[in-house]
Order: C-alpha cells, then sequence, then structure tokens
C-alpha cells in the first residue's frame, strides 16, 4: 500500500501541474485502473485534498503549482501528510542505500577518495565511485559535490544524467537539477562533454560556471558568490528574488517551503546559515515586508506582511 500511496502522491501532483496534458490525464487513468490498490490510494490523496481546502487559502494551490525546482518538496510533503513516511518513500525513490556515498536532506559530508581526492556531498546527494587501472570515476546521481583533485595519472571525471565533466587538476562544483547540470570551477579548468552532442565539448577555467543538458552546452559565466559557499554551511545570496532563495533553503528542510506570487519578485542579499532555516524565515521577516505561516512544521509559506 505504502508503494500505491508515493505513486498516488507522484500523480496528484503531475495532474495539478500546469504541464499537464490530456495524455497526463489518460495516462494517469490507466495507473487508477490497473490495481483496485491505485483507486484506495487515490482516495487517500482525495482525503487529503479535502483537509487541505480547509487550510489557509493558497496553501495547497500554491504547493501543487510549484515549478519544476520545488516539485520534489511538494512530493516528500504530500508523502509525509499522507502517512507514506522515510521508508515508505524510499522504497519508490532509488534508495541512499544503494549509493557508495550519499546523504540525508539537511546534511553535508566530507570524504577522502581512494586516489586522496576530496569529495564533499551538499544536503540529499548520492554518488557513486568507479576506480580502474585506467580511471577515475565519479557518477552523481542526485544532488550537489564539490571534487578537489589529487595527483594521479589516471583520468578523472565526473558523470551525471546530462553527460561529463572531467577535471583538468582542478577544484569544482556540480550539481544535478532536473535535466541539467551546473557546474562551477574554483581551480584550473574542467572540460564539458554533453552526452548526447557528440564531439561537442566546453572548456571553463577558474571563475567560470556554466550549465548545460544531454543535448547542448550553455554560454560561459562568471561564478556567483555562492559557489561551494554550502561547504562552510552558508548560503550567499546576491541580489536573488525571495522565490529563488527559498526554492534554495527548501533544498536544507524537510517538507514545503514556498512563498505567494505577489511577493515571489521581492529582491535581497545576506548570508543564511543552511543549518538554521528557521532563522533564516526569521531574518527575512526582520528585513522584507513579509510573515511566515505555518500550516505544520513540513508546510510553511510566506506571504506578504498584514498590514
Amino acid at each position: 500500500m505504502k508503494q500505491a500511496l508515493a505513486q498516488a502522491v507522484e500523480w496528484y501532483v503531475r495532474l495539478h501541474d500546469s504541464a499537464a496534458t490530456e495524455v497526463t490525464r489518460a495516462e494517469w487513468q490507466a495507473w487508477l485502473q490497473s490495481d483496485p490498490l491505485h483507486a484506495k490510494a487515490w482516495d487517500r490523496v482525495e482525503a487529503l485534498r479535502q483537509r487541505l481546502s480547509l487550510a489557509p487559502d493558497g496553501y495547497a494551490a500554491a504547493t501543487l503549482e510549484t515549478a519544476r525546482q520545488q516539485r520534489r518538496a511538494a512530493l516528500k510533503t504530500l508523502a509525509v501528510l499522507l502517512g507514506v513516511g522515510v521508508t515508505g518513500w524510499g522504497s519508490y525513490r532509488a534508495s541512499p542505500l544503494s549509493a557508495d556515498y550519499s546523504t540525508s536532506v539537511g546534511q553535508r559530508k566530507r570524504t577522502t577518495l581512494p586516489d586522496g581526492s576530496s569529495l564533499v556531498l551538499d544536503t540529499d546527494t548520492r554518488v557513486d565511485v568507479q576506480f580502474d587501472s585506467y580511471k577515475r570515476l565519479i557518477v552523481l546521481r542526485q544532488g550537489a559535490i564539490l571534487v578537489e583533485t589529487a595527483k594521479d595519472a589516471r583520468r578523472l571525471s565526473v558523470q551525471t544524467a546530462e553527460g561529463e565533466i572531467e577535471a583538468l587538476g582542478t577544484r569544482f562544483t556540480v550539481r544535478q537539477n532536473d535535466r541539467l547540470t551546473q557546474v562551477s570551477v574554483e581551480a584550473h579548468a574542467v572540460a564539458v562533454r554533453p552526452r548526447l552532442a557528440s564531439g561537442q565539448s566546453i572548456r571553463a577555467e577558474a571563475g567560470q560556471a556554466v550549465s548545460f543538458s544531454a543535448a547542448s552546452v550553455g554560454p560561459l559565466r562568471l561564478a556567483n558568490a555562492q559557489g561551494s559557499a554550502w561547504t562552510r554551511g552558508m548560503l550567499v545570496a546576491v541580489d536573488w528574488r525571495l522565490d529563488d532563495l527559498l526554492v534554495e533553503l527548501s533544498r536544507y528542510r524537510h517538507g514545503f517551503l514556498g512563498c505567494s506570487p505577489d511577493i515571489a519578485g521581492l529582491r535581497l542579499s545576506g548570508t543564511f546559515l543552511l543549518d538554521d532555516t528557521e532563522g533564516a524565515l526569521a531574518n527575512l521577516e526582520d528585513s522584507l515586508p513579509v510573515q511566515v505561516r505555518r500550516l505544520t512544521r513540513y508546510w510553511v509559506r510566506v506571504e506578504a506582511r498584514a498590514v
């Protein structure tokens, strides 16, 4: 039943996404009718929807309409409220226990690889490492890492869903987003190669950053102030939108964290402690015309302060 509930949560978010189509609805109907347990799980989701309709205006809609970046937060929150729990949800997703190195939400971890290279894992990250006589391969399954390479005759590269980043004697960060990989170079250089663009490669030097999909590489740009600040437990924002800041903070806590659309574009700068997201929210209330409303500890929304 727990797996069916996890799947029902996924379908609920997909159906309420602004990108949902008639094809999406047809696929949902096929899933619903394929197993009696699916119908029972869907009834549980509908019951939750009824409960949420009694909550302050906009909570449910804001969560279900969060764009791609907050999708996982919405899924996890609904799973918790439905009672799927960590075990049930983990059986639906790839288990961190199957990775060579992993972190949970809010955790960061530093480790030394067999070749002496340093690897730092950000929150909710999974990594596999494949070293042999000819190569050193780090496979980033999820999350973000910082790599500081040790001298070794073997080639070292990081593989993501979108392609490969070859280290050229360097220190750099890699983040796996939804269908996009972000790379920021702090020392020396890397070569970026998209998986589906045969022969295409771009070199990023220290102080530069680049994003790429499986088919193409975006333009080189200056690395932002955040860089590897997360390895020191800090989030550095320089003229960020409020909604972007909350997306980033939400990666370090369980549940849903978002804001109402009317204040999403507020700009702010500052340094926030990733281990104290509640303190960061309190700082927002002190510095912006906003207030934090909590339905539960897992369901938090920033709204315009009442006049």
